[in-house]
């Protein structure tokens, strides 16, 4: 054994960080020298294959043994595959055999007279073939803790100057191991914490307190403020904002928080009521009022009496009924169709539209003062472009639902399924992106998330459509949607500090290919943020 060729190893073993490199390291830097036959590591580990070791009955208790974790050199006969981690001797029991005995005492070992009949040798013939004269064995000792034994088999005698190197050597292989174990560690434990803070299992349980309310982005947190000043007055509210934004979440957290709580809430969509049944489905029927008016009907308003009656999409109540709807709100008083006999309610109105009401009213097709009635208190619910710090808590809320409700395995949300997320307009806002969570769980049940959102390309024309007006065609020029693209890539390029390629790179986050993604940063001219 050559004193450099120990010195060369322990240079090269400091580079590594995780314990298969370094025990490689080890092993082949040593089988270099001229004289070496074979050199083998076993560390200290559980016992795995107690059933079929063939020395199953040296060892003491089958809980711990010695594992075979590197092995390298050079055969003379040939046909030996010397770095084989399998064989008769990948298991050794701790207290057997010399290599074992030097794992249970802590004490090296040489054996300078190899000789095929000696009491320790277990294979005579290979001994002899490859002209083995000597062995050398020394534990892997850290901190008094014995890691494993390196054990080598040479074709020279070892001198009692190589055997006190050798016992050098094993001391900074030892640190070697136990610094690349501590640096496994730690990798794990970061990745398992970013699982944790990627998954928000816990934030959506304690996000305020709002229940089907999920977020903490300052526009979200407005609403909340806003659901608690008015919850406990008498006011009507209007609720504003897009479909899809949770408006009718806002109408039951107000009136779970009311002091009508224990009355019933009442729902009325009123886009899905007929024209000819509105006044029907308010404030009920008699027997015989017009035909199929087999029996007397009570109304929402009379079902809603001392509760919450929640008039989602009022923009969508004709003007001849308009005017019915506030008398009731101003004097709490109706009459069932068919009947003169007039009813007195107290109920408490939440109404919601996607509609800009104060447009309509201005244009004619809504009343001014059924307008200024039901928005005594306006609260206005944010699209979910303009809260985007909630979409990872959303949609691990979502993947935990579905998951619950199909009775599946949740899957796990990853920085780059966030990224993509937020990256999108969502016009449909969080409806959408339920929906879009719901169809990757089930989609996915055998493999990682995959979510089928639009191109940037249409997510900006939906954006377009929505500035242009419902019935508008959308426009966009060639030079915007370059401008737009632009800056798209800029801002992937600086959430992802420059990456371009691979796990969390900016071609992920855009949901294109790397290679496209390059083509197209070096055509717009852009350079990558370090």
């Amino acid at each position: 054994m050559q004193i450099e060729t120990l010195q060369s190893v322990i240079l090269d073993i400091t580079q590594e960080r995780a314990i298969a490199p370094v025990l490689k390291r080890i092993v082949d830097g040593l089988a270099k020298s001229s004289t070496t036959s074979l050199v083998r590591i076993w560390l200290s580990a559980p016992g795995d294959v107690c059933v079929e070791c063939c020395f199953r009955k040296e060892c003491p208790d089958q809980s711990r043994c010695l594992h075979l974790a590197a092995s390298a050199g050079h055969s003379q006969t040939g046909g030996i595959k010397y770095d084989s981690l399998d064989g008769r001797f990948r298991r050794i029991p701790i207290g057997a055999f010399k290599v074992g005995r030097a794992a249970a005492s802590g004490e090296p070992f040489l054996i300078t007279e190899a000789t095929p009949g000696a009491d320790w040798v277990q294979d005579s013939a290979w001994m002899a073939a490859e002209n083995i004269r000597s062995f050398a064995g020394q534990p892997l000792i850290f901190r008094g803790e014995v890691l494993g034994v390196l054990g080598i088999f040479e074709r020279a005698e070892f001198t009692p100057e190589d055997f006190k190197w050798l016992r050098t050597f094993a001391d900074h292989a030892s640190v070697a191991i136990a610094n690349a174990r501590a640096f496994e560690e730690i990798e794990h434990l970061k990745h398992r914490l970013e699982e944790e803070n990627l998954y928000l299992r816990e934030e959506v349980k304690t996000a305020l307190d709002f229940g089907a309310i999920v977020g903490r982005s300052n526009a979200l947190q407005k609403v909340l403020r806003q659901i608690d000043l008015v919850a406990r007055t008498e006011a009507n509210v209007l609720i504003l904002g897009e479909s899809g934004t949770g408006k009718e979440l806002v109408a039951r957290a107000i009136h779970e928080r009311s002091l009508r709580q224990k009355r019933p809430l009442i729902k009325v969509n009123c886009s899905a009521v007929p024209q000819e049944l509105f006044e029907s489905e308010f404030f009920g029927h008699v027997k015989g009022a017009f035909t199929g008016a087999v029996r007397d009907r009570n109304g929402r308003f009379e079902l809603a009496d001392g509760g919450t009656l929640f008039l989602d999409e009022i923009g969508e109540i004709p003007l001849t009924l308009q005017a019915k709807l506030l008398r009731v709100l101003q004097e709490h008083q109706f009459e069932r169709v068919g009947e003169e006999r007039t009813r007195s309610v107290n109920v408490r109105v939440v109404a919601a539209t996607n509609r800009d009401l104060k447009l309509e009213a201005g244009a004619g097709r809504f009343r001014q003062d059924l307008f200024y009635r039901l928005s005594v208190f306006p609260i206005e619910m944010p699209p979910l472009r303009d809260r985007r710090e909630d979409i990872p808590m959303l949609a691990g809320h979502f993947l935990e639902a579905v998951a619950r409700k199909m009775n599946l395995r949740a899957s796990r949300l990853t920085q780059a399924h966030v990224d993509q997320l937020c990256a999108y307009d969502w016009p449909g806002n969080v409806r959408e992106l339920q929906n879009v969570i719901e169809r990757a769980v089930i989609l996915s049940q055998d493999s990682s998330l995959q979510f089928e959102l639009p191109s940037l390309a249409k997510s900006l024309m939906q954006s377009k459509s929505r500035a242009t007006g419902a019935g508008a065609m959308p426009v966009v020029t060639r030079k915007e949607l370059k401008q737009r693209e632009r800056e798209s890539i800029l801002a992937a390029l600086a959430r992802t500090q420059g990456k371009v390629f691979g796990p969390g790179g900016a071609a992920e986050v855009l949901d294109m290919k790397g290679t496209t993604l390059a083509s197209r940063i070096k055509a717009l001219g852009l350079k990558r943020q370090s």
